[in-house]
């Protein structure tokens, strides 16, 4: 999966910046721990770390290939494409030699034989960066779906670019900081395409190639969702799905290294996992599937049943374990291992920007390292909810009827815009107004089809909605969390072919039965358990120890100290206010407690103050990125 990053200047020899291309390169390290490589030609440098998953041996970078006509380009590539082997033999047929295995090769030469329009033919979770020496160019193209992340800093006519802002950061020219911009995003609970939250630094959009030369940036989006007539029926509609989510599973299965799935014991993971485990079958492999729950200590004693959770995770994980004949590996957490130092620490440096959802970031990184400890490569039901209407905010009337982003109702249900406005955030920054304008312009983009009726038109919003702004920002987090321990994530649920298809699938079919993803449950029917399919869905598992929230508060108190960064943004008064409520049960979607207010205060504060961001309050708002 790997971590790239590089330096494009027409301004200076980079020859001579050896040394910054080293220690750029150096922080994707826990991306790639396997091998790494720095390679400069004049104006371009281009760094890898690499995490080795097929072809363990041929697939160095950063990679060189020449063209017949003697052309010259050079790529550092993170991600998979899982239909390189029918596209390798394509190119062999148009005379091209491979050296190796790789898919990263296959990338490298489809540019050279098919230009730009190449990302158009793959299908996969990339990101990556090509030099054409003889054009002097550099092009930076991610997949369709944002699943692998890219960010880049202009200077002028120079660029500087990484898997990850903590590479940018380390350019002796780049600092951290942030202006009422960034913080809009961070606290609006909107992931907009593009905006990277720090000052000057910018995310490649999904489904995007940026081309730099000394002309300028052009950008060009080589994919776009699209509205077309359904014409299946239910049952063909089922058919297809269920088709199309076995083709996807056998594809994502290719691996020369160990993989596994991570089974919640919902629907979208027990999809997956059954899938792959069949998989697993008919190819007669050695070992069982390896599945990874995760778990707290005492969670069934304790649990109560709210809003969003009804019920444990863990006996519906053994249940679908036990009859897909997978290896079940649980892993038991308690609230010291959430408030590890070490934990909290590795954790934010994975993310490069504040915690967002407290407690589950945590306990998903102790999943990630777990998984490591068996394997390189898990699939994930990531992006299921998003697809086929699977949260809350789908099926609430309310919710559907706002003038806004859907999520956005449970949230101020549960009084956590409230608990904003008490403190002054909301207002201070303007959230209305940021909200309303990242909206609208979601609205704009969105594609619409004449025929759709009102109640149509208005469940194809959200789930644009969803694809575009709500499921990046479960994405950037997987990623980011999994690949810190060197742990690759698939998700085969955003296969572009399964997200076209469904998109256009009409509500009253994706919702035929009267409950969440009806499509998903009717094509899974067979392979898993009756008790399973017909569970309500479970966000993510949170724990609901008191201990956690006494834990965390501590260390809200030991915050509290003259010239901690949160107080530029919060009184004092506020956040003891906070602290003075009594302790509850945390419960997303019931009553809101202090516990999540708390959570992204002490985190705002230890992202500021770990990475010397610099907070620029009222200051005239730069310029936008200028296209050519």
């Amino acid at each position: 999966m790997c971590g790239l990053t590089g330096w494009m200047s027409f301004q200076r020899d980079l020859n001579n910046y050896e040394a910054v291309a080293e220690e750029m390169t150096a922080t994707m390290i826990n991306r790639g721990p396997d091998g790494g490589g720095v390679w400069i030609e004049d104006n371009i440098f281009l760094g890898h770390r690499r995490l080795s998953v097929i072809d363990l041996d041929g697939g160095k970078q950063p990679m060189q290939a020449t063209s017949n006509d003697g052309r010259k380009v050079t790529i550092s590539y993170t991600g998979e494409v899982y239909n390189y082997r029918e596209l390798r033999e394509e190119l062999i047929e148009a005379g091209h030699q491979f050296e190796s295995k790789s898919d990263t090769e296959v990338v490298l030469r489809a540019f050279l034989q098919w230009g730009e329009s190449f990302a158009e033919r793959l299908n996969g979770i990339y990101a990556f960066a090509i030099w054409d020496t003889s054009k002097q160019e550099l092009l930076l193209v991610r997949d369709r779906m944002g699943v692998k992340p890219l960010y880049y800093y202009p200077l002028g006519d120079e660029v500087i670019f990484g898997s990850e802002p903590k590479a940018i950061l380390a350019h002796p020219e780049v600092d951290a900081v942030i202006d009422s911009e960034g913080l809009r995003e961070i606290f609006s609970i909107v992931k907009t395409p593009g905006h990277a939250v720090l000052q000057g630094m910018y995310e490649v959009k999904p489904a995007t190639i940026l081309k730099f030369n000394k002309k300028g940036m052009t950008e060009n989006k080589y994919w776009n969702l699209k509205a077309t007539e359904h014409t299946d029926d239910l049952e063909s509609t089922i058919d297809e799905v269920r088709e199309l989510l076995t083709d996807i599973i056998e594809r994502q299965m290719v691996s020369d290294v160990p993989i596994g799935t991570l089974l919640s014991g919902g629907l979208d993971s027990s999809a997956i996992t059954a899938l792959a485990s069949k998989v697993v079958k008919a190819e007669k492999r050695k070992d069982p599937l390896l599945a990874f729950t995760i778990d707290f200590v005492g969670h069934s004693e304790r649990f109560t049943s709210n809003v969003q959770w009804e019920d444990p995770d863990t006996p519906f994980a053994n249940e679908v374990a036990k009859h897909v004949d997978a290896e079940h590996i649980k892993v038991m957490l308690d609230h010291n291992d959430i408030m590890n130092t070490d934990v909290r620490e590795a954790t934010l440096n994975a993310q490069d920007l504040p915690i967002s959802t407290g407690d589950m970031e945590y306990s998903l990184y102790l999943l990630c390292k777990a998984l490591r400890e068996r394997l390189t490569v898990a699939l994930s039901g990531e992006g299921a909810d998003e697809l086929f209407g699977g949260y809350t905010w789908f099926h609430d009337s309310d919710a559907i009827k706002l003038d806004s982003f859907p999520w956005h109702h449970p949230f101020a249900k549960a009084g956590g815009i409230q608990a904003l406005r008490d403190l002054g955030l909301w207002d201070s920054l303007d959230l209305d107004g940021y909200i309303n304008t990242s909206y609208n312009e979601a609205l704009k983009e969105m594609p619409t089809l004449e025929s759709d009726t009102k109640t149509e038109a208005r469940m194809r919003q959200i789930n644009y909605l969803n694809l575009t702004r709500w499921q990046n920002f479960l994405l950037d987090r997987n990623d980011r969390i999994s690949m810190a321990v060197g742990l690759e994530v698939r998700v085969p649920f955003l296969d572009h072919r399964l997200i076209q298809y469904v998109f256009n699938t009409p509500w009253k079919m994706k919702n035929f039965d009267g409950r969440e993803k009806s499509l998903l449950r009717a094509a899974m029917r067979g392979l898993l358990p009756d008790s399973v399919l017909d569970r309500k869905k479970n966000p993510y598992p949170s724990t609901q120890d008191e201990k956690y929230e006494l834990a965390l508060r501590k260390q809200v108190e030991s915050m509290l100290k003259p010239g901690a960064p949160v107080l530029d943004l919060v009184s004092e008064e506020k956040i003891r206010n906070l602290l003075n409520t009594p302790v509850g049960t945390y419960s997303v979607g019931g009553p809101w407690s202090a516990r999540a207010v708390l959570e992204r205060l002490v985190e705002f504060n230890n992202w500021v103050t770990s990475y010397d961001v610099t907070l620029l309050l009222d200051e005239e708002e730069p310029a936008l990125l200028e296209v050519v």
